[in-house]
């Protein structure tokens, strides 16, 4: 299922290509498409000559500063160890930001340092210029990055062409700085030059209603030259902006929205994805918060429990309910279904596994027409109890030859001529391996051609389970150095740092925390019993293989500690009340409602199965009601 929002950029994207190929005007400011409530997107292009000479696409957010429901956030600064002018903040994707934040779209902001290209999540880097977020100072002002825009706690905006020495910043609740103002009371600060690059701007409408995020890409001839400063400022004109300033730009132009589930969409061309695959870290960043755009179905909400969830929302008009879910876009689970025709909907799920996402997509239906929502997820909570299964002590057999076309994970394989040993096993070709690194047992050899450590290295083990319980996962604790695959007999089930389809020589693309597996860089995740159809009552296999992130970086690390997770019987709770002038009745848990004349009974299941809250109506037959626990 494509939900709609991709839709939408998928027809503004057919709709630009038409253009470039019809070059239907020298410039075409594309129209202005709502994707969020208060958030509009716009597609530009030209064809080169006149004002502007290159080819340029330009995309843009017009957010609505008057909505109420619009917040911003910046990069926050470090909690631990922060230095200004130094150490200020932690450097991350435009895309792994607006995730970490959850925000519904997020951009590059100020220039920053370390500016190497692909430094590694995580990173620890200086913003230049002025920045706040959320009334918080994390970067002072400076007198290279100059030009700054402000906003206070009710998002009005204030944009100061030259910020230094630094204006006060009383009331400051948001702050950005860029290298110069481009455009300022509608007039162009720039001359027209040849310095063409990707740029990322911001501009503001004389009346200080809508902010302009705008990102031009650049670096890809056929599609995007990149834009000078002047035309910068030509296109915040043309899309209603009469102040505006432009951030860093270049690899770290890269403009990012969130889809319904919470996966990060890219709307524009990075260069640096075109030229690497790979989106630049970046140390400052803008975001915003918005609220979904209104519809027939509105006020979706899930409230997810250990092994159930309840999904609510609202109708324009009475309509149908039904409910599609399942471990993925496909909802292979099924759906559960209420034909009551109402404006108020409440349906829930049952046997479902704790702490796992769920997709899942509502719909609702009147007499004439279906109606359905675009996709959600949540996350069920974890009730649940934790019993080991093995630890850091664990025996591990290991080989450092490449295994590449080899069935090597497989329960059957035979991995008698294998090294092994217990612990975290580890291989460092320095004169003092790391110290903070515990539990190291097991030292590895490194590569005698090389003189550093084999980019990767295998490991497998055995764990026995007596037992599968319903609604159990498995619970895995790794300590990595730096990326790895694992699989539970023969079939893959998680992958850190490192891309699909990798082979023997393939590089981790990146690393946790600052690279060591140190005790307070754990990666923990956990995979339902259910979505592992290899795994078996008896002997199961684990495997491992674990690939450095340079081929000379000087050490590797591995170790893993698993549990089995799984629910807890918990008491439940209902209430009965007045819904108005009918009879309302809820509860919290996983649980059957039952119904019976008689407090004796005899008690049986509601049909069709009920789901918190229902509602009846007030009738002269007295029954009574009582919850059973779900399977």
């Amino acid at each position: 299922m494509i939900n709609r929002f991709r839709i939408q950029v998928c027809a503004l994207s057919l709709l630009l290509i038409g253009a470039l190929s019809q070059s239907l005007a020298a410039t075409m400011v594309g129209p202005w498409v709502p994707i969020f409530k208060g958030v509009d997107h716009s597609v530009s292009t030209n064809t080169p000559g006149g004002t502007i000479p290159r080819l340029q696409v330009v995309h843009a957010l017009r957010v609505d500063l008057t909505d109420p429901d619009i917040r911003f956030e910046t990069t926050p600064r470090l909690t631990n160890n922060y230095v200004s002018g130094s150490r200020e903040v932690i450097g991350l994707t435009v895309s792994d930001f607006l995730k970490a934040h959850n925000l519904q779209a997020a951009i590059n902001a100020n220039f920053f340092a370390p500016s190497i290209y692909y430094p590694p999540p995580g990173t620890v880097m200086d913003i230049h210029g002025l920045t706040f977020n959320q009334g918080t100072n994390v970067s002072a002002a400076s007198s290279t990055e100059v030009a700054t825009m402000t906003f206070d706690i009710l998002n009005q905006c204030t944009v100061i062409p030259f910020n230094y020495p630094p204006k006060p910043t009383t009331g400051v609740y948001t702050a950005i700085s860029g290298d110069r103002a481009v455009l300022t009371n509608g007039v162009n600060r720039m001359t027209q030059s040849f310095d063409v690059d990707p740029r990322t701007v911001f501009g503001v409408s004389a009346d200080r209603k809508y902010l302009f995020i705008v990102a031009i890409d650049g670096r890809q001839p056929g599609y995007s030259d990149g834009a000078s400063f002047y035309d910068c400022a030509v296109w915040l004109k043309l899309l209603g902006a009469s102040d505006g300033i432009n951030v860093d730009g270049g690899g770290s132009t890269t403009l990012v929205v969130e889809d319904t589930t919470g996966v990060p969409v890219r709307l524009n061309s990075s260069s640096a994805v075109a030229d690497s695959g790979r989106e630049r870290t970046v140390g400052s960043h803008f975001g915003l918060h918005a609220k979904p755009l209104p519809a027939f179905i509105n006020d979706i909400e899930a409230v997810p429990d250990d092994t159930s969830a309840v999904i609510k929302w609202t109708t324009l008009e009475a309509a149908s309910a039904e409910v599609r879910y399942g471990l993925s876009t496909d909802f292979e689970l099924g759906s559960v279904t209420n034909n009551q025709v109402t404006n108020i909907h409440s349906l829930s799920l049952t046997g479902l596994t704790p702490a796992t996402s769920y997709y899942f997509q509502v719909l609702s239906a009147t007499d004439t027409q279906q109606y359905a929502s675009s996709n959600f997820v949540f996350v069920t909570t974890n009730y649940a109890t934790t019993n080991r299964v093995f630890d850091l002590g664990q025996s591990w057999k290991y080989s450092y030859d490449s295994l590449d076309g080899v069935n090597w994970t497989a329960r059957d394989y035979d991995d008698s001529a294998w090294n092994s040993g217990p612990g975290i096993l580890w291989a460092d070709t320095r004169a003092t391996p790391n110290p903070a690194i515990e539990n190291k047992m097991t030292q590895m050899p490194g590569d005698p051609n090389t003189g550093f450590p084999y980019i990767t290295y295998y490991f497998r083990s055995t764990f026995v389970l007596t037992n599968i319980p319903p609604g159990s996962s498995l619970g895995f604790s790794a300590y990595v150095d730096d990326g790895a695959a694992f699989y539970v007999n023969g079939a893959k089930i998680y992958s850190l740092w490192l891309d699909d389809g990798a082979v023997n020589s393939t590089l981790a693309t990146g690393y946790s925390c600052a690279g060591d597996a140190t005790p307070d860089c754990v990666n923990q995740f956990m995979i339902p019993a259910t979505a592992n159809t290899n795994l078996v009552v008896g002997t199961n296999v684990v495997a491992v293989e674990v690939h450095n992130y340079n081929a000379r970086s000087p050490d590797v690390t591995f170790g893993l500690a698993l549990d089995v997770i799984q629910p807890m019987n918990r008491d439940i709770g209902m209430t009965i009340g007045w819904s108005g002038d009918k009879i309302s009745i809820e509860w919290t848990g996983s649980a059957v409602l039952q119904s019976a004349p008689a407090v004796d009974g005899p008690w049986e299941d509601v049909t069709p199965p009920a789901t918190s809250p229902m509602i009846l109506q007030p009738s002269g037959a007295g029954l009574f009601y009582r919850l059973r626990q779900s399977p």
